[in-house]
């Protein structure tokens, strides 16, 4: 088997998108934006949303008219040259040391509250995270979009009912009036909350996954966005009216403490569920698309090696495990040297705003009319969410720059050196 099967719906794509862009996003972003920028976090949600609704429009352009499971490594390839697809397909795997620590160890947190205390170290409930990652991607995509959906639900639920019971009112959402000396604070906030946003280009890898991709592609896309970006806003409202930001612990347990606030301790356990499903519905999908970007590579490249190879299912078992043991490494030296999630989103999300910025290039050659005009935008939206990450966008230069240095030249030149001597 060489073919992805096409089992995604509509309604699973949505719940997909929409769970994927939540996450880790939501138990972390709103309270550590807040603690930046305070209530002018809500203005940058706003220029946020603003921002990401034509790179989103982009992207299902982009999915539409190229459905692959090399997402932006495909499109780049597309516009560019192969060069510069492999280049895209390794900054986005190099996302893993600096992204996927911090997000299996906030899943793990939410774990630990339900596991018995023999078994409830951190590491090891990061183990078993992974674990219950690569048994549901390797039964497929169409499971995992019913999960998916599923805990959608869950955490739109969960946000009505913070909204309800938290009281909130018209006065909560008047913005605060905007001067000059408000702008750095929220650039430094957007440069932390794009973290939101930046799994739209992974679910670029699923548009050939998709039962009909030129129809239900684009619109998933779009109707997940906007209902994430829905509930973010709601769940910063509420964060601020509680209070549930300043300090480092609310950087991870903001949402957990605003529910046991409004509804007891004795919620605490079914938070706890919410939260590790929110947090693993996302990763399940990086998980997906980072295997798949793994497959697409050896398939086009190395079709008879044994990451080109699909299970009966349809699914790239050994790419998977491949990069479930890359992420499980990443995990034990997160552990050990010491988790801090702004650092480390500033730095996951020089990667992704490089990778988006490629994206509207390729876009740019490769659509035509308005989407073009959209793409041109988009790159001009992306370049300015890149210089609010400021120094942290380094490590993002650094590795691409790496990737298109002449590798292959220099080892000819050597060889041929080595050869006449």
């Amino acid at each position: 088997m060489s073919q992805l099967r096409q089992e995604i719906t509509l309604f699973s794509g949505i719940g997909q998108m929409s769970t994927t862009l939540l996450g880790t996003g939501l138990f972390m972003v709103p309270a550590i934006a807040a603690g930046i920028a305070g209530a002018y976090s809500l203005w940058a949600w706003l220029l946020l949303f603003v921002a990401i609704c034509p790179i989103a429009l982009t992207f299902a352009q982009l999915g539409k008219r190229f459905p692959n499971a090399g997402g932006t490594a495909y499109f780049v390839r597309q516009a560019f040259n192969i060069k510069l697809e492999k280049s895209v397909a390794w900054l986005f795997i190099s996302v893993t040391p600096v992204g996927v620590p911090p997000a299996i160890a906030l899943a793990s947190s939410f774990l630990q509250q339900v596991l018995p205390e023999p078994l409830s170290a951190s590491l090891f409930a990061q183990f078993i995270t992974i674990s219950l990652l690569v048994i549901v991607n390797l039964r497929g995509a169409q499971s995992s979009g019913r999960l998916q959906s599923f805990i959608a639900l869950g955490i739109l639920t969960l946000i009505i009912s913070f909204w309800w019971k938290g009281g909130i009112t018209a006065n909560d959402l008047v913005l605060p009036s905007l001067s000059a000396e408000n702008l750095p604070s929220i650039g430094v906030a957007l440069a932390v909350m794009f973290w939101c946003f930046v799994g739209i280009e992974a679910f670029a890898h699923m548009g050939e996954e998709f039962k009909n991709p030129q129809r239900d592609f684009p619109i998933a896309i779009v109707a997940g966005c906007f209902l994430a970006g829905a509930v973010y806003w709601v769940g910063s409202v509420v964060i601020l009216k509680m209070g549930a930001f300043g300090t480092r612990e609310f950087d991870s347990a903001s949402i957990p403490w605003v529910a046991e606030q409004l509804f007891g301790k004795e919620v605490k356990i079914a938070i706890s569920l919410i939260g590790f499903a929110a947090c693993f519905a996302s990763l399940n999908l990086y998980l997906q698309s980072l295997s798949r970007m793994v497959w697409s590579q050896a398939r086009e490249y190395r079709p008879a090696s044994s990451m080109a190879k699909l299970t009966k299912r349809g699914v790239p078992g050994n790419a998977t495990l491949l990069v479930a043991g890359v992420a499980l490494i990443s995990c034990i030296l997160g552990t050990f040297s010491g988790v801090d999630l702004e650092f480390f989103l500033k730095l996951a999300n020089g990667i992704f705003v490089l990778v988006y910025l490629l994206a509207m290039l390729a876009a740019i050659k490769l659509l035509v009319g308005f989407n073009r005009i959209l793409a041109a935008l988009s790159l001009v939206l992306c370049a300015g969410v890149f210089l609010c990450l400021g120094i942290s966008m380094l490590y993002a230069v650094a590795v691409f720059g790496l990737l298109n240095l002449p590798w292959k030249k220099w080892n000819t030149y050597r060889l041929l050196r080595s050869n006449r001597m």
